[in-house]
């Protein structure tokens, strides 16, 4: 997340590949507020002879004079009605097709990337950030071209009526064009500290929203709320900074053509007194004034609007800019007939964001699992076994070695494809705001109605069908409203159904009371006959639902076999499985 320094117009230039197909009809809008203000502009025209005319005791020109000018204005007000409803619609496809670009992107980047950047900073550029850009788009861009080119027209006319007085109307709206600049300068800063202050209250309520029972359970709601006040009063002051921004600017735009219109006044009066400027062109040179004093005015807005749709289109690209680095290659290929053969040849990880002289988490492990065998992975907290199960997706790239499927790496398969051949059920089970079937489906939609139950018998969870609306009623945000051992069998039944050649579990029965896991494990050996599977295990039980077991210490696989062969030949195995055993112990005397 950074503060860009690019120039207002080279960033929202950048909005153009995405309103490409909204651009004529916005270009229209812009020629239809041109028009309207041009109408408007030739008004003071007519009051110029008509006034010329009355004074000279002509009559005879009013009626057609005021009929010209009733036109005039029917013909401002129509072009008006014809502006917004040609900017009306095009930003609205804009801003949806944003916004789903945005969300492809979020889909294609790297857990990496999700692991570096709050939710609340997603969101806000996913709601706010478009939304903003899509008025600007519709309105502010529209007014601010249309307003620019009017006040620009008006004062030439200015001119041509009287170039003194044309002369003192300009040089006394200097000013405002240096504020202005002076405007932008500082608006542009304190803008983007709110929109950034914005997402992190954001990501404040989702956490809050999210961990609602932990901290209901502690007491913490109270302190929670204190930490949101102090933030929500930090937003609220970068609102008034906003806001005492844009009256210093209104206070120039309004105050100094007040002045001017002044200033020009006096010398209208002397000139007229001298005969040098008739009373209808001094008539017609403040009517033409009073039409610029909305365009003039109203560049505060405008301007402060552009300024926040710069910030929004820089957060917006700060996400469309990052670069993934787990991509499909040029020329995928494919395992012709899977067969489930996974291999680690001395791979290496350390997270992205870590220093190069950091410690790797993964030092070269090589491991074999033959296809239909199931490997238990097992060691103490912190020595890598999760994250070596998250390699086999890309769900992180290694930093060196290689992973293959078959003797082909997974680097030169498609994601698409690979993930194709391997599902995983993680410890933290996270489902969707969506139905049963659709979450346990996720990676098969296709499957059949007995394969959806197969996988549920296997993951124990017939527990479905005692929900209000069975394989049809809707989990809550999260599967919250489920207890921990639901939300992990039905994961677990996810996994099952995708109906892979190669399964990787990362530990999926911690939260299941011991009948149950007893039933999964059964259930499970008959599934992993014919299925690949890589376990990480964190209990006795599950380590002997595999045919081996991989040992894994500081980020290498130290010993590797049967359980038996370990017990016998690894101290440490020892240490590690008598430690699992004592935590089962003590879990199966709390329940």
């Amino acid at each position: 997340m950074q503060n860009s320094e690019s120039g207002t117009l080279k960033v929202l230039l950048r909005l153009v590949p995405f309103a490409k197909k909204a651009i004529p009809r916005l270009i229209l809008g812009m020629f239809a507020g041109i028009a309207a203000h041009m109408f408007a502009l030739a008004i003071p025209q007519l009051l110029q002879d008509l006034v010329n005319s009355l004074v000279s005791g002509g009559l005879d020109a009013l009626l057609p004079a005021v009929g010209l000018i009733l036109f005039l204005g029917v013909l401002e007000a129509l072009f008006v009605l014809l502006r917004r409803w040609l900017v009306l619609t095009p930003g609205t496809y804009v801003e949806a097709d944003m916004r789903n670009k945005l969300y492809e992107k979020l889909q294609d980047l790297p857990v990496a990337f999700h692991d570096r950047w709050p939710s609340g900073q997603l969101l806000s550029r996913a709601v706010s950030d478009l939304h903003l850009i899509r008025r600007w788009l519709s309105f502010g861009l529209v007014l601010f071209t249309a307003n620019l080119i009017t006040i620009i027209v008006g004062l030439a006319i200015l001119f041509t009526f009287n170039f003194w007085l044309g002369l003192i109307f300009f040089v006394a709206t200097i000013p405002i064009w240096i504020a202005g600049f002076l405007f932008e300068g500082k608006y542009k800063l304190i803008a983007r500290l709110s929109q950034d202050q914005s997402g992190d209250l954001a990501t404040r309520v989702e956490e809050a929203v999210h961990g609602v029972r932990v901290l209901k359970s502690f007491g913490r709601g109270a302190f929670a709320a204190h930490q949101f006040s102090n933030q929500a009063s930090d937003l609220q002051s970068t609102e008034i900074r906003k806001a005492k921004a844009v009256a210093n600017i209104w206070l120039y735009l309004i105050l100094i053509p007040e002045l001017a219109v002044g200033l020009s006044m006096l010398a209208g009066v002397w000139l007229v007194a001298q005969g040098d400027v008739s009373v209808g062109t001094l008539v017609a040179f403040f009517a033409t004034v009073m039409v610029l004093r909305w365009p003039t005015e109203s560049l505060g807005f405008l301007l402060s609007f552009t300024l926040e749709a710069k910030t929004a289109t820089e957060r917006f690209f700060e996400v469309m800019d990052e670069v993934n680095p787990i991509v499909d290659p040029e020329n995928p290929k494919q395992v012709a007939d899977p067969k489930g053969l996974l291999e680690f040849h001395d791979v290496h990880f350390r997270y992205p964001d870590a220093s190069e002289d950091s410690k790797a988490l993964i030092s070269g492990v090589d491991l074999r699992i033959e296809p239909g065998e199931s490997v238990a992975l097992i060691g103490l907290t912190g020595c890598g076994k999760t994250t070596l199960t998250e390699l086999t997706t890309r769900l992180y790239e290694v930093t060196s070695g290689s992973i293959t499927i078959d003797g082909l790496d997974i680097r030169e398969m498609s994601r698409g494809e690979l993930r194709s051949h391997i599902a995983m059920a993680f410890e933290d089970a996270t489902l969707f705001s969506s139905s049963v079937r659709d979450n346990v489906l996720l990676g098969n939609p296709n499957a059949t109605e007995e394969d959806l139950k197969q996988a549920l018998e296997i993951a124990q969870a017939q527990f479905v069908y005692e929900l209000p609306d069975g394989l049809d009623t809707t989990i809550g945000e999260e599967g919250l409203s489920l207890s921990g051992g639901q939300r992990q069998r039905l994961a677990l039944a996810r996994a099952v159904a995708a109906n892979p050649r190669i399964l990787v579990l990362d530990d999926p029965l911690s939260a299941l009371d011991v009948d149950t896991e007893a039933m999964v494990e059964d259930a499970l050996r008959h599934v992993l006959k014919e299925t690949t599977a890589l376990i990480v295990a964190h209990r006795p039980s599950t380590v002997m639902l595999a045919d081996k077991v991989a040992l894994m210490e500081d980020g290498k696989i130290t010993a590797f076999g049967t359980h038996q062969e370990l017990i016998r030949s690894s101290e440490h195995y020892r240490y590690v499985i008598t430690s699992l055993d004592e935590e089962q112990k003590e879990r199966e005397v709390n329940i």
